[in-house]
């Protein structure tokens, strides 16, 4: 796990499907050891509440190895804005965010209010890097 702490939020929800979301697990797979996980959020948000469990499930089904994982607890200030660890060198202003390095680039991100799931949007984000590679 990160350095700076660890969000409950992403403990993998007892009750997802994994074979709803066979491709998504597959996806992450391929991966699992090249690709790393920054993952904003708070376990006061309804956001990432409802968010983060399903993506802990999915990264766990797709055997992601937890130092590949990286948890940034975020607060929220009066004003809204966020704070919390690297959240100003990251730009993160809505949370959950969940960004995907690999060898310290940014190679996919999701912010808060995508129309699909965290893992269904890198998933659909690691296709087309992948087709560019090829």
């Amino acid at each position: 796990m990160s350095e700076s702490g660890t969000l409950e939020t992403l403990e993998p929800n007892p009750v997802w499907v994994e074979d709803a979301y066979d491709d998504t697990v597959d996806a992450l797979r391929k991966h699992r050891e090249e690709f790393d996980y920054l993952i904003w959020g708070g376990d006061w948000c309804k956001d990432c509440r409802a968010q983060l469990p399903d993506f802990g499930a999915a990264l766990d089904a797709a055997d992601v190895p937890e130092e590949r994982i990286h948890h940034y607890p975020v607060e929220k200030e009066d004003d809204g804005s966020k704070t919390g660890p690297r959240v100003e060198e990251y730009g993160i202003e809505l949370i959950p965010t969940v960004i995907v390095e690999h060898d310290g680039e940014e190679i996919a991100r999701f912010v808060e209010e995508e129309p699909v799931p965290i893992a269904v949007h890198l998933a659909d984000q690691f296709e087309e890097t992948d087709e560019i590679e090829e």
